[in-house]
């Protein structure tokens, strides 16, 4: 198995650099949204979008609608679900419509909404996946969907959707059904994004492989690929009988080289392989 050194982080610096990552976060979602998504009317769901549509409608400052809506929903995500998103979510739902105000006399960089809604999604999605990892989001509708799934019952990710479905269903009434479906493209790239960042771009191979050759196998493994083997008891479907598993997670750069150690120690072998989209341990990135 890979050898890392281990690394002790100064809590302190690890603070401010999730509050640097929150408001970095939220410029970048501010600055997408007056860029990409607000000149061209994509409501892509959330805060963002009730305020896309406010403008329109009456001329009401994105900023202000922001605020408007982000103050009350994160003091009743304080008073409903006990205060757990503390000092850096206040900071990121503040932050944001304050950028979106300092910035909202930067000059639109397309007008074309297919551009607009892939590369304001993109921003968007870069932006809270940036936040995300300061442990904090920007507020907004999340904070009414977690309100939402306490006393509805509904998962999480319902609760999401059917909010940002029904602003995004509102854009295609009061714009046109064109607009709506670029929203949905911006909605749907800003979830991909924010994956991305959270998960990285490397990405890993899973492999279960049964063997009736599992010693000569994790040998192999450990000493000629350098990664950990874990053996997993299993019986045989067909034949009743205990069939060890063995498995591993290796690198992409890796797999190759996994694949051809186990055909040629036992050609018959049987192996399973799924991608890893996060590893975290030793030998691998850290949490």
């Amino acid at each position: 198995m890979k050898k890392r050194k281990t690394q002790t982080v100064n809590p302190k610096l690890e603070r401010l650099l999730e509050y640097i990552y929150v408001i970095v976060g939220s410029s970048i979602v501010a600055v997408a949204f007056n860029v990409f998504l607000l000149p061209n009317r994509i409501a892509s769901g959330g805060v963002s979008g009730i305020s896309t549509i406010f403008d329109a409608l009456f001329g009401w400052e994105p900023a202000f609608v922001q605020w408007a809506f982000n103050i009350p929903l994160f003091i009743s995500g304080v008073v409903l679900l006990g205060g757990a998103y503390g000092l850096k979510t206040l900071v990121g739902t503040l932050f944001l419509p304050f950028v979106v105000f300092l910035t909202s006399d930067v000059e639109p960089w397309t007008l074309d909404p297919l551009l607009g809604a892939l590369f304001g999604g993109i921003g968007v999605g870069l932006g809270l996946g940036i936040a995300f990892r300061g442990k904090a989001s920007t507020g907004g509708t999340d904070l009414a969907a977690q309100i939402i799934q306490k006393y509805t019952g509904l998962s999480l990710g319902t609760c999401v959707a059917l909010i940002d479905g029904m602003i995004v269903l509102a854009a295609a009434i009061i714009f046109d059904i064109e607009r709506g479906l670029y929203a949905m493209i911006g909605l749907y790239v800003t979830s991909k994004t924010i994956d991305l960042v959270q998960v990285g771009f490397g990405r890993s191979k899973m492999a279960l492989i049964i063997t009736c050759k599992e010693e000569e196998v994790r040998e192999g493994v450990l000493n000629k690929i350098d990664r950990g083997v874990t053996k997993l008891s299993a019986y045989g479907g067909y034949t009743d009988q205990v069939r060890p598993i063995l498995m591993c997670v290796v690198d992409q750069t890796e797999f190759t080289k996994l694949k051809q150690l186990v055909k040629t120690i036992d050609p018959s072998a049987f192996v399973i392989v799924t991608d890893a989209s996060e590893v975290l341990g030793e030998g691998f990135k850290r949490g």
